[in-house]
């Protein structure tokens, strides 16, 4: 069984630049776009799979098997210079039932892919080759979650192309709680993503028993 730890060491430095700018419509080479409907609204990413292969193939196969589907939104941190800027960060959190095994780590100073504002980035503990399935977007960019010599830093593959003013919603959320780095950031009432979905390409779900799914819409005993 995989241990799960809250991504404590999100530090962030946060400046303001402009979002990243693909189109909604259609898909582009390389790009796979997925819809996060939740309960505030939708917000569409862009995950690269080129440059970030094996975090967007992670990312997709979450989507693909329906294991964001009842999760939450369940962090917003603030900058406190400028509170209109800084991430949230969703996905199972700590649910061991819809776990995928980690994935390797693919550093910003090998993809090239750096976080700006609206970048989509995997959460991971203190540790490389262990993100699974919790994962943040920006608001601002964060050039201290880049990596730069020993500083592995976080793993983006991926950018917002639509939903950013859902993502300033989540943003303004009130928080409380959670300790060290993320004192303060927990948001008191998560906000749930009741559906991911490609709209791109060609899902391929896991086989095999799905846990978080047992007992739901099971009859109760009579």
């Amino acid at each position: 069984m995989f241990r799960f730890f809250r991504p404590w060491l999100l530090l962030i430095a946060l400046f303001a630049t402009p979002a990243f700018a693909l189109p909604t419509n259609r898909p582009m080479a390389g790009y796979a776009r997925v819809s996060i409907e939740t309960s505030v609204g939708t917000i569409i990413v862009s995950v690269d799979q080129k440059r970030a292969p094996r975090t967007s193939a992670n990312f997709l196969t979450y989507v693909d098997d329906g294991r964001f589907d009842g999760v939450t939104f369940y962090r917003a941190a603030r900058r406190k210079s400028d509170p209109h800027y800084g991430l949230i960060q969703g996905g199972i959190d700590t649910d061991a039932r819809r776990s995928l095994p980690p994935i390797p780590h693919e550093p910003t100073s090998r993809t090239g892919i750096l976080h700006l504002d609206a970048t989509l980035s995997m959460a991971r503990p203190n540790r490389a080759d262990s993100a699974m399935g919790n994962f943040f977007i920006t608001i601002g960019a964060t050039p201290n979650m880049n990596a730069r010599g020993d500083y592995i830093g976080y793993a983006a593959f991926g950018h917002v192309v639509a939903g950013m003013d859902v993502v300033r919603k989540i943003l303004s959320v009130p928080t409380c709680c959670g300790s060290g780095p993320m004192r303060g950031q927990m948001i008191i009432k998560p906000i749930t993503i009741l559906r991911a979905r490609r709209l791109d390409g060609t899902p391929h779900p896991t086989r095999g028993v799905k846990p978080w799914l047992i007992g739901i819409n099971r009859r109760p005993a009579r």
